[in-house]
């Protein structure tokens, strides 16, 4: 069996071969995907290819694998750490990767399936689009500092009102036009950002974890989707802890001999725009009855809003690990709120809408009703506050007590 290892750029990629204890230059291959396949097709059923994770790393899996008995995607952050060189090449990069998996040191990385990448690539998409218009709006406010324009009143500077008011303010007839201008561009967007919202609608309603997340207090179609298209297939990680590390949001260790280990702030690895929906869905959680609410209170009361909200959001991925894993909807949800956000799912979806017919969602209407509801979860949430009154999280002190006797 070979280990073809190769490093990836953008117009080639050098091929090294690992047979026998020797390495063993293959030359350059070039990346268009006709060479690529024929590339392919000179090599071995028993081959492993190895690559490093990029851009195009997906592409050329998919093009390479149904030639050779495997295609690895290596991890390239974990890839530097153990083969860090003075001397550096592509032919070097090449088999070392090879090496690596030859002596079983590879870090992979897993693999998506078509579903879950095309998931990725919609909600990079809505993403690129929000944070576009975001960049507009703030180059309509600089203009508007920079002519000594106080910032807009209005909760939205892109909305009827906040329009109203632009209209009203004075400024050099160029500034104007470029405003002009930043305005129909930010309309454009907002086309295309109904568009995708569309298609990741559709998605949602027919990706049963995505509407179980749903029930989720602060997760709505958007941070589902995005967690749904960041884990793909939940039995990938065993316990919830292997997901919290995922996102990034266990805590960094540093410990060195016999001194004690100290813990610090969150590593941030893996899925940063997961990791961001998630806080996202904790700063409205908190807001919201329930005893994900008492839990960040309780946080918040020692170390703060800010480190509250991380906590909960590394709470959120425990919930959502054991709702997928287990195919379960969350305990405290809310019926009638979670039967309005499918509602709204299927109107933005494309849905006709029912007008004078009671649907699922008709009774989050009714204001006894909704009430009726929060108190149940109120209940709840008092509940949890009561039972973690006085609860110590270092432990009882007569068991560290007799831990200390013991180390002396």
């Amino acid at each position: 069996m070979r280990i073809i290892g190769l490093d990836i750029h953008r117009a080639f990629a050098e091929a090294v071969a690992w047979e026998d204890g020797k390495l063993r230059r293959l030359g350059r291959v070039d990346m268009r995907r006709a060479l690529l396949t024929a590339f392919a097709k000179r090599l071995s059923k028993d081959d492993v290819v190895v690559v490093e994770a990029t851009g195009n790393a997906a592409a050329v899996a998919a093009v390479i694998g149904p030639q050779v008995k495997k295609v690895v995607i290596a991890n390239p952050m974990q890839v530097r750490i153990i083969a860090h060189a003075k001397i550096k090449t592509d032919t070097i990069d090449a088999g070392v990767l090879a090496q690596l998996y030859a002596s079983g040191f590879l870090p992979e990385v897993w693999v998506p399936d078509e579903p879950t990448q095309a998931l990725r690539r919609q909600v990079t998409r809505r993403n690129q689009i929000v944070r576009q218009r975001s960049r507009l709006k703030n180059i309509i406010q600089s203009i508007l500092h920079a002519h000594l324009i106080p910032s807009c009143p209005h909760a939205d500077l892109c909305g009827g009102k906040g329009r109203a008011w632009l209209a009203e303010q004075i400024v050099p007839e160029d500034e104007r036009l470029a405003i002009e201008r930043h305005l129909r561009e930010f309309d454009r967007l907002g086309e295309d950002l109904t568009v995708i919202e569309r298609d990741l609608a559709g998605s949602a309603l027919a990706d049963d974890g995505a509407k179980r997340l749903m029930t989720i207090p602060g997760v709505d179609m958007i941070v589902a989707l995005a967690l749904m298209a960041a884990i793909g297939d939940v039995a990938r990680f065993s316990d919830p802890q292997k997901l919290v590390s995922y996102l990034g949001l266990n805590p960094s260790v540093r410990q060195s001999g016999p001194g004690p280990a100290y813990h610090g702030r969150i590593t941030k690895q893996g899925r940063g725009h997961a990791r961001g929906m998630l806080v996202e869905a904790a700063w409205v959680a908190a807001r919201a009855p329930g005893p994900l609410r008492a839990f960040f209170l309780r946080v918040r009361a020692r170390r703060g809003q800010h480190v509250a909200a991380v906590a909960t959001a590394r709470k959120l991925a425990v919930v959502i690990w054991h709702l997928l894993a287990k195919g379960e909807s969350y305990a405290w949800a809310r019926p009638l709120l979670h039967a309005k956000k499918l509602r709204d799912l299927e109107l933005k979806a494309g849905h006709k809408a029912t007008r004078g017919q009671k649907g699922p969602a008709h009774a989050y209407n009714i204001k006894s009703l909704r009430e009726e509801e929060r108190r149940w979860v109120e209940q709840a949430e008092t509940a949890y506050a009561r039972f973690v009154t006085g609860w110590n999280p270092r432990g009882p002190k007569r068991a560290r007590a007799g831990a200390a006797t013991e180390e002396r």
